[in-house]
């Protein structure tokens, strides 16, 4: 791919500050543009290269909705890598925050390769990204990416295709199981070459104890029509 250089810069480029308030306050906040139109439909090609990929998942197969998503196998393209990287370093200090306000460990080095290192070492040595594809009628059941015991607190996913040109409905959706209380949704249209960022398990909320641990699940509502492509960077590897 040709789009190597750029990427980090673009993701540095994003307003930080105002997302990184968002996550802390919703649980998820979407980027500016990162991919061109262009770069997006070179993902969204690798689609039918199946030996770029180790697993093809048949969502209804497992009653996980209705749908196909495709894991990448080793070597995962290295602009996925660096889009990980450059993603892991701008989010490693709320993760680092939130486990402080729950009192979990923070098993989280400075760096994303010796982070992959420590999951490897623990035996998730399966990486996670993914290329998903909805067509009319498919969705995605509320859920969470979590893998095996070493967990990254929050992840991404970027879209490839145009709300409401390539398809519409397939919004993404995010549930916050609140502690007696009813749960409260998130709905989000993530537009093409965008990045969403979310909580992958759970996140603290403030409560009269001081910070409860909120679970969070996400997923996609039925697509009305057309085609959605989408590409997941799931921060951590799998069992």
């Amino acid at each position: 791919m040709k789009i190597l250089a750029a990427l980090e810069e673009r993701v540095d480029a994003q307003p930080w500050h105002t997302l990184l308030e968002e996550i802390d306050a919703y649980g998820c906040a979407q980027t500016g543009p990162l991919l061109t139109p262009d770069e997006c439909a070179e993902f969204t090609a690798m689609w039918d290269d199946t030996a770029r990929f180790r697993s093809t998942i048949d969502m209804a197969r497992y009653r996980f909705g209705r749908g196909t998503y495709r894991y990448f196998a080793d070597p995962v393209p290295e602009p996925i890598m660096r889009l990980r990287a450059a993603f892991y370093r701008r989010l490693l200090p709320i993760a680092r925050s939130w486990a402080d306000r729950l009192g979990d460990p923070t098993p989280w080095p400075d760096g994303f390769a010796d982070w992959l290192a420590t999951c490897h070492a623990a035996g998730q040595t399966k990486p996670t990204p993914i290329l998903l594809r909805y067509t009319e009628g498919d969705w995605n059941a509320l859920h969470r990416d979590l893998y095996g015991e070493l967990v990254f607190p929050l992840q991404v996913v970027i879209g490839l295709d145009r709300p409401g040109i390539d398809h519409t409905g397939g919004e993404f959706l995010l549930v916050e199981q609140r502690p007696r209380a009813q749960s409260k949704p998130t709905v989000t249209i993530l537009e093409q070459g965008n990045a969403l960022i979310f909580t992958t398990r759970d996140r603290p909320t403030p409560s009269a104890r001081g910070w409860s641990r909120t679970p969070i699940r996400h997923g996609v509502s039925r697509i009305r029509g057309g085609r959605r492509h989408t590409l997941g960077l799931v921060l951590h590897d799998a069992e």
